[in-house]
Formats: structure tokens, C-alpha cells, sequence
């Protein structure tokens, strides 16, 4: 997922297009048809986990301890729905900033052809992650008004690293996850399937989310650079703290309040988003992206 609103230039960027057709290439090799690459047709079986347990809001909780193996599972599947409702959410943000990116660019180039290959990747990602939501028995998560309003504004307004920062901390945090979800026997096999492939084809947009960050902050200014810092870091915190609905845990049949009071103080939630991030955040310091005003957002949303 990886895109900006770029004003439109005309000169040549060798660098730019050798990273997209390396890119091309690769999913011309490697490239997935859920459609047919996921079991959709077996049935829910609820002995497994939607998530690795240890990624649960609630894991290591007074709350968690006093569950059943079932609850745990429920909460699990509707944590891992909620994940991917926000990811569609998201993706769709993205592909919007993908068209304008490439709409008065020539489409013989390279990277005009790479950015409608990740557009029609994002597209099966997010019906995808539709009907592995709905195969969880969960209902269909957006995020609060509020996150939706900012990110109706990002998409219309963010261009260059301030898109591709905040795009890369999205598809980082969720890789992270996804990654340990994928190799965990104790997960829904058709949940692995579907993080599999994602970390597969995510890995090809964050490689040019990364490259084209460090080309924009090139000729980025002093005050550029510290205003967009800020505005990755914003939109950082909504997207992180919008992954997991509130209404998760009544949906899971638990004490609501209850549930979101203990998620909200859970260290051990906390650490994992932490530890998930460091290379993160390595690569946004090199890109002297974390400024001290950046750093209050990356410190709430616990991913620093």
C-alpha cells in the first residue's frame, strides 16, 4: 500500500523506475488469486483462534485469565475481523492517492504500470479481508466518525513522504502481526492463508513505500520536514488505535466496559506494539522523521 499526491513531474528518475520494474517482475512471479487460494467453502471451525492469542488486546489481563479457552477464541476471531475491517478502510484511502499519483503520468512508464498493479492488489487484499470478516461471524468494523473524517482529509490532502511514511507505519505495524498469525497452528487455517498472501504482496508496496519516502525527504526543506513529521505521526496514532473496534468485546459477549478499561491499560499489549515497531521507528529516525512533536503521537499510540 503505497502511494502519495505528488504534483506532476516531468523529468526522468532512472532509480524511481528500476524500483518498479524490479517490482513488476516479482509479482509476475509471485502473485495470489484469493479467489482460489483460500478455503472459502470449509466451515467456521471455532476451536481456533482468529489471532495468535498473545496479540489479543487482552492477553495477560486480569479479564483474559478469568475467560474460557472458548471466550478467548471468540475474542481472537473478532479481534482479527475488526484488524481487517480497518485494513480495508485503510486500503481504500490508499488506492484513492495511488490514481491521483499516476493520473497526468505516462502509463508506458514503469512506475505508472507498478502503481496500477498494487491498485489491483489492494482490490483482491480488501475483498479478501471482506469475506474473511465475514466468515468469522463478525459484523463489519469502521472505525469511529472521527477517524473516518481525518482520513477522508489525509487522502485528499497528504503528497509525498507525509502519504508514504504514514502508509509504510500502517502496512509495518499490520506485517508485524500478520507474520506471527501465519505460522500459529493455533489460528483459523483459512486466517493464515489469507496473512500469508498478504505479507507476501505487502512486502513488494513497502519496499517502494520506503524508497520513494527517501526520495521525496530528498528535496524536502527544513519546515517540510518537520510538518509532515507531525502529520505521519497523526495519522499514524488513528490508524494504529482504530485497528481493534471497541465493539469487539461486547460482540465476543464480554463486559464491554470492562474489557475496553483493562485493553486500554494492558502492558503487555503495549510492549508487543513496541517491540513490533523498532525497525521501524530505526528507519523513520534515520529519515529524521521523529521529532519531538512526532514523538508525542508515536509515544500514545505505543509503538516508541
Amino acid at each position: 500500500m503505497a502511494s502519495s499526491t505528488v504534483r506532476p513531474e516531468h523529468e526522468d528518475r532512472p532509480e524511481e523506475h528500476d524500483v518498479a520494474r524490479r517490482l513488476l517482475a516479482s509479482a509476475a512471479m509471485l502473485a495470489y488469486d484469493p479467489a482460489t487460494e483460500v478455503d472459502w467453502e470449509t466451515p467456521l471451525d471455532k476451536d481456533f483462534h482468529g489471532t495468535s492469542p498473545e496479540w489479543s488486546t487482552l492477553y495477560g489481563t486480569a479479564y483474559w485469565r478469568e475467560m474460557t479457552d472458548a471466550q478467548r477464541k471468540e475474542l481472537t476471531r473478532h479481534e482479527a475481523a475488526s484488524v481487517a475491517s480497518t485494513g480495508i478502510w485503510f486500503e481504500m484511502i490508499l488506492q484513492q492517492m495511488i490514481l491521483r499519483d499516476v493520473y497526468a503520468k505516462d502509463p508506458a512508464g514503469a512506475d505508472v504500470q507498478w502503481a496500477l498493479t498494487e491498485i489491483a492488489e489492494e482490490c483482491r487484499h480488501s475483498i479478501m479481508f471482506a469475506r474473511g470478516a465475514r466468515k468469522l461471524d463478525a459484523p463489519a468494523y469502521r472505525p469511529r466518525r472521527l477517524a473516518m473524517e481525518l482520513g477522508r482529509a489525509f487522502k485528499t490532502i497528504a503528497f509525498g513522504e507525509a502519504a508514504y511514511a504514514a502508509i509504510l507505519v500502517a502496512e509495518e505495524v499490520l506485517d508485524v502481526m500478520q507474520r506471527d498469525w501465519m505460522r500459529d497452528e493455533r489460528v483459523v487455517p483459512f486466517v493464515r492463508t489469507i496473512n500469508n498472501i498478504h505479507v507476501v504482496e505487502e512486502s513488494r508496496h513497502m519496499k517502494f513505500a520506503r524508497a520513494e519516502t527517501r526520495r521525496h525527504l530528498a528535496r524536502a526543506g527544513w519546515l517540510r520536514r518537520r510538518i509532515h513529521a507531525l502529520v505521519i505521526a497523526i495519522a499514524s496514532y488513528v490508524i494504529v488505535t482504530s485497528m481493534v473496534n471497541k465493539d469487539v468485546y461486547a460482540n465476543a459477549g464480554l463486559d464491554g466496559d470492562r474489557a475496553l478499561a483493562e485493553a486500554k491499560a494492558n502492558e503487555h499489549h503495549k510492549a508487543m506494539m513496541r517491540s513490533s515497531c523498532s525497525g521501524l521507528m530505526d528507519f523513520l529516525a534515520s529519515a529524521r522523521l521523529l521529532t519531538k512533536p512526532a514523538l508525542v503521537f508515536y509515544k500514545r499510540a505505543h509503538l516508541i
